[in-house]
């Protein structure tokens, strides 16, 4: 698609001909051949302008002191992505971290991993991330990374992750999809705008999918609806709903673990399913997403927010899971495992959200002024049934795994775990010095209210902790189009579970704080916007120390240290091509842990430098485009004492995508071939909940769509 920006002179150019020479400028008329466009202007691209991640509005990029990406829709729909782990393959910062197929996904970024309990969002407003939230009704992903006290309180120090829902407008479209393994996709967007005066607007998104996987006994399927209102009430005051449900099943995939502790398993096929077990269940996930805002503007300078929400997710998992050996919680060198039988059905997570806030432009003492002034309450819950996982017998990763009876244990009933209670007062000033320079400070104020209770219903910790969360930055602009920023930040995280073969399985431990440096610049450049950043996260860590023949007990003891550098580039390089690249070279050490093996080396999961890049180009031929991409990781530690590593590995994919008309209908046809050379490799090496697991990458896939307009 050539971008819109090169064709503004020759229409300006072709406007002034007509005028010159019609009729009234004493010319005779000329009559001028139509002009074809071969592409709509509302196609923005790859490129994306403003976030909302950053704060609590959508925002310039160019003016946020943060490192952030944003994956726009046109992206999303070309890389024909269904999944979260798909849109992130685009950002260099981001890896997998526990995110196995079947399974809710989680990542890490800037080494640190996310938390479902608080890294995620719609519109702004928390919610339960265990979940994998439908992408059909969003407009773009947002992706903050670092330090987000300020944004949103209690939050890991990696990231923040945005969804933006689509608003109304006039569409109708149907998109129907397949791939190489014959899966099928039928999704709908309608929208429009009604009322005498137009004042009312709706967009609803209906999609189901037979999930195919590639690996053996692990498909599914996907029911997904939602629907977004609108209401321009007057002039000043403005109401937006928006709610979404989603029915998702799939056999889990469990992932491997390493030969003896100290060996990566060889000659492993990605589509092997360990631990298959006939009897075993889907992983069924239903959650529901609720969200509302109204905003009243009551001047031209001042306006106020009123936003409230609700998230649930209700997991009921009955899978056959491999785990350890004779040698431990490992695979034996042999690549025996065992099989279990793992119950978790009824598990509900819940946030509740509420949240006021006023923002207004002034004048004081010379400077100008945007604040932001706020309050917000959110409350989460966790409710799970006793632990359950039976070993059942051996299973063997190049013999497979023998048919077993399921355990005849039953399930207890569902306990409160935890329920978490966050208050907040907080604001935000920019103030301007002059053309140049700006400052923005910001605070946040935290009450966090915390109880937990272990599985028989015993209360355990209960805290009570006041934390003020301080976010200072400079920005110097020595043109329109660049910024140069610093910014110190201090962040809250929720503490970690224990795993249930420590000596204190299943606890809740505090919460930890962290801390961050960070200076960088951007630049939008002839239709590029181009990033660097430099930072550094401090955090306490949190690990299950191994004791003299004892279980371990999982603590928080020592710091882990991340230190990075971010470049990224998103816009058109020329009139033909387009892309969205980034790098990142990630310095990750633990140290002062008590357990010496853990320190001196790169952290588990983070490979030292990381590349991605996605890329379209216009060909001659009006509406065809060829896609591509590259994905890059330099090798990474499996064990958290680094002594196994996998290697690293580059990806290939590519693709099309026709745009035409049949008939009156406008047709885009998109086809992707994703690992185009097949290769094999290890995409994901960390540990959940104390183990350490490794995950294949997919193989060659191709997946075939068509969006048809009405």
């Amino acid at each position: 698609m050539t971008p819109l920006r090169s064709r503004l002179p020759f229409g300006l150019l072709g406007l002034g001909v007509a005028l010159h020479a019609c009729p009234g400028h004493g010319a005779e008329p000329v009559n001028l051949a139509p002009v074809q466009i071969s592409e709509r202007a509302t196609d923005a691209g790859y490129q994306a302008d403003q976030a909302q991640v950053g704060g609590w509005q959508a925002a310039p990029l160019l003016d946020t002191p943060a490192s952030v990406s944003v994956f726009s829709r046109q992206l999303l729909d070309d890389r024909q992505v269904r999944l979260l782990s798909q849109v992130l393959q685009s950002d260099a910062s981001v890896g997998e971290s526990y995110a196995p197929i079947g399974y809710y996904e989680n990542f890490n970024v800037r080494g640190f991993s996310l938390d479902a309990a608080n890294s995620y969002r719609i519109n702004g407003q928390t919610i339960a991330g265990e979940q994998n939230v439908a992408l059909e009704n969003k407009q773009q992903v947002e992706l903050l990374k670092g330090l987000s006290g300020l944004q949103s309180g209690v939050s890991e120090p990696g990231g923040l992750i945005n969804y933006v829902t689509k608003r109304a407008e006039d569409v109708r479209s149907v998109t129907v999809s397949t791939n190489d393994q014959g899966e099928r996709y039928l999704a709908t967007d309608l929208g429009g705008w009604f009322g005498e005066q137009k004042q009312f607007g709706l967009r609803a998104n209906l999609a189901h999918e037979d999930l195919r996987s590639y690996v053996d006994h692990a498909d599914g399927r996907r029911d997904f609806a939602s629907l977004a209102f609108d209401w321009q009430i007057n002039a000043n005051a403005t109401l937006q709903l928006d709610a979404e449900y989603q029915h998702r099943e799939q056999r889990s995939v469990p992932g491997y673990q390493l030969l003896g502790g100290s060996e990566v398993p060889h000659g492993v096929n990605p589509r092997d399913r360990l631990a298959y077990q006939s009897w075993a269940k889907p992983v069924q996930n239903d959650s529901l997403n609720l969200g509302g805002r109204f905003e009243y503007r009551f001047s031209d300078t001042w306006s106020g927010a009123l936003s409230a929400s609700r998230s649930q997710v209700v997991i009921d998992d009955y899978s056959a899971f491999a785990w350890g050996s004779d040698a431990g919680a490992v695979f034996a060198r042999n690549g025996d495992y065992g099989i279990y039988d793992y119950r978790s059905p009824d598990d509900t997570r819940r946030v509740d959200a509420l949240q006021a806030t006023l923002d207004g432009r002034f004048q004081a003492l010379g400077l100008d002024h945007e604040l932001t002034l706020g309050s917000s309450a959110q409350r989460r819950t966790v409710d799970q049934r006793p632990y359950y996982n039976e070993w059942l017998g051996t299973g063997n990763i190049d013999t497979g795994a023998p048919a077993l009876a399921p355990s005849d244990k039953p399930v207890g009933h569902s306990e409160r775990r935890l329920d978490s209670r966050q208050y907040a007062l907080f604001f935000s000033d920019r103030i301007r010095f002059d053309e140049h320079w700006q400052t923005v400070l910001g605070a946040r104020e935290v009450r966090l209210d915390e109880k937990t209770w272990d599985e028989t219903g015993t209360p355990g910790r209960h805290t009570r902790q006041y934390q003020l969360l301080p976010n200072v930055a400079l920005i110097y602009k020595p043109q329109a189009d660049t910024t140069l920023y610093a910014s110190w930040s201090k962040g809250l995280s929720a503490g970690g579970t224990a795993p249930w073969f420590a000596s204190n399985a299943a606890e809740i431990l505090a919460p930890t704080l962290s801390r961050q440096l960070e200076v960088g610049i951007k630049r939008d450049w002839q239709g590029v916007s181009l990033s660097a950043a430099l930072f550094q996260i401090r955090q306490a860590y949190q690990y299950a120390k191994p004791g003299d023949g004892a279980a371990p007990l999982y603590v928080q003891q020592g710091q882990q240290k991340n230190t990075g550098l971010e470049l990224g580039a998103s816009g058109w390089a020329t009139a033909n091509l387009q892309l969205h690249a980034s790098a990142a070279a990630i310095r990750a050490r633990v140290n002062d842990t008590g357990t010496d093996a853990y320190e001196g080396h790169q952290a588990i999961n983070v490979p030292r430098l990381r590349a991605a890049l996605q890329a379209e180009y216009s060909l001659p031929l009006p509406g065809l485009a060829l896609l591509g991409g590259a994905r890059y990781s330099a090798s990474k530690y499996a064990s958290q004492a680094g002594n196994v590593a996998v290697g690293g590995y580059t990806v290939f994919d590519v693709g099309s995508r026709y745009r035409t008309r049949i008939g009156d209908y406008e047709t885009v046809v998109r086809l992707s071939v994703d690992n185009l050379f097949d290769k094999r490799y290890w995409r994901d090496v960390g540990d959940y909940l104390g183990d350490d697991y490794l995950f294949q990458g997919a193989p060659r896939t191709a997946r075939l769509s068509a969006s048809v307009s009405f």
